[in-house]
């Protein structure tokens, strides 16, 4: 994923403990870089979920974004959105742009702060920390769940402190050899391998992910479907 601007990304190094995933499921993640998609060859070709970006800092809005919202759901994938986090706004002015653009409904994954840059701001950890809080926080009153913090470990582990460990995480990582995780996580619950990826339905490269668990273990993480009567 990426901003407005090149982004910080990991690069290679020792890996963390972690702990063994057996079940993964195969999802992308997109955005107004990848044109129209056709979300309908996408999940012919065995793809379960997908992300698209919605927002990013206070004012930029995604010109693709309710277009993919409501393809992806109309192809059956189970949807999420994020917002990229931009050091240095208002916070809660972010969160504030993230839910004018996107309605969860049931069966929709909880929202994403994509946080890997600093975009040149100098800022200490500790109240980057606290403002990153705050959007945080703005997003699970407004929605009823816990956001997904999407990150990787270059940016993480230098610029904030280990204490988002009860967010799920979404975790970049491309390097060979053992993913390695962010400081304050000991799993991951996404996992963005590869920047690469050439999937049926999108126009040159996407972002390839996975989910760490079964379709039974996607589904209790999204907003709970409304019971039958």
């Amino acid at each position: 994923m990426t901003g407005c601007e090149p982004a910080k990304r990991p690069s290679e190094a020792p890996a963390k403990p972690h702990l063994p995933v057996v079940t993964q499921l195969d999802g992308i993640d997109v955005s107004h870089l990848q044109g129209v998609v056709d979300w309908e060859q996408v999940a012919a070709s065995g793809k379960v979920f997908a992300f698209a970006k919605a927002t990013e800092g206070i004012t930029f809005v995604d010109p693709q974004f309710q277009a993919n919202w409501a393809g992806m759901k109309k192809a059956g994938l189970v949807r999420g959105a994020y917002g990229f986090y931009r050091v240095g706004d208002d916070p809660k002015a972010q969160a504030r742009n993230f839910l004018s653009q996107v309605s969860l409904e049931p069966g929709d994954l909880p929202p994403v702060v994509d946080i890997e840059t600093m975009g040149g701001v100098k800022m200490s950890p500790t109240r980057l920390a606290a403002e990153l809080r705050e959007y945080l926080q703005t997003l699970e009153q407004a929605t009823g769940r816990r956001p997904i913090i999407y990150t990787g470990w270059g940016f993480w582990d230098p610029d904030l402190v280990a204490s988002f460990g009860d967010h799920p995480l979404w975790v970049a990582d491309y390097g060979p050899g053992k993913l390695r995780l962010p400081d304050g996580w000991t799993r991951w619950t996404f996992w963005q391998h590869s920047q690469h990826g050439q999937v049926p339905g999108v126009s040159g490269p996407v972002d390839l992910d996975r989910f760490a668990g079964s379709r039974a273990d996607l589904d209790r993480l999204c907003l709970p479907q409304a019971a039958s009567k």
